[in-house]
Formats: C-alpha cells, sequence, structure tokens
C-alpha cells in the first residue's frame, strides 16, 4: 500500500494537481487479466490521473517481470485494444506516461467507460504479461 501512495503522490506532482480537478485511478496489474490469461507470478501498480482537458499522468511499478514495453491501450475488459499511450521506461520496474500525454475526445469517453488499460509486455510474454484495467 505504501507504493501505492508514493505512486499517488508522485502522480499528483507530475501533473502539478490537487485531487479535486483530476481523476487519479490505482490500478492492480495481474496475468491473469491479460487476454488470453498468462500465468505469471509478476505483478504490478499504477496510479493513474486524468483531468477533464483529458492529460494523462501517473507511472507503473512492475514486480518479477523483466519488461521491454509497457502501454495504454483501449478497449473493454476482456477485450484486445490499440495502442494509444507508450510508456517511458524511467527507472528499473517503473514505466511513466510522457509528459504532454493526452487522450483525444473519443478515448477519453472509452476512459470514463472503464474501457481502458494498462499492460506490460516482456520477452516471454511479447503480446503482455500483465495487464490492469483502468476503471474510474
Amino acid at each position: 500500500m505504501r507504493t501505492l501512495q508514493k505512486l499517488g503522490a508522485a502522480a499528483l506532482l507530475v501533473c502539478g494537481i490537487g485531487l479535486a480537478s483530476a481523476t487519479t485511478i490505482h490500478v492492480r496489474l495481474t496475468g491473469a487479466q491479460e487476454v488470453p490469461p498468462v500465468k505469471t507470478a509478476a505483478t504490478g501498480e499504477a496510479v493513474i490521473s486524468v483531468l477533464p482537458d483529458h492529460k494523462v499522468s501517473g507511472e507503473v511499478i512492475t514486480h518479477g517481470i523483466k519488461a521491454f514495453m509497457a502501454h495504454i491501450h483501449e478497449a473493454a475488459a476482456g477485450a484486445n485494444g490499440p495502442v494509444i499511450i507508450a510508456l517511458q521506461h524511467t527507472a528499473a520496474h517503473t514505466w511513466r506516461v510522457p509528459p504532454g500525454a493526452k487522450l483525444t475526445g473519443a478515448e477519453y469517453r472509452a476512459f470514463l467507460a472503464g474501457d481502458l488499460y494498462l499492460n506490460v509486455h516482456s520477452r516471454r510474454h511479447p503480446a503482455g504479461e500483465i495487464r490492469g484495467q483502468i476503471k474510474p
């Protein structure tokens, strides 16, 4: 839980705003949420903030995975969809939404519907090893 608190504080500092102006979501990433599900001990946690002007910030911290990519995708739980934001690898096991990332109008509506997700890719599971739905 302490990691999630640090992530939440970092997300707010990154975008320089208060809780009242952003939707902040805590996301747990697991292999069971991948489509199809992946058997893995790897996990992740993320804090993602979305402002009313559609700007996105936040980061993912992973555990037990040697990742080479991480993204925000558009699709409902149980489905796969296209990448909409590629995350930046900023430190060991840490992936961050790049500065200036912003959702389109359609992507923002998908966000409000719970139809965006995070996933992290490894060489062992190049289509994605862990995933978590971003639910406002």
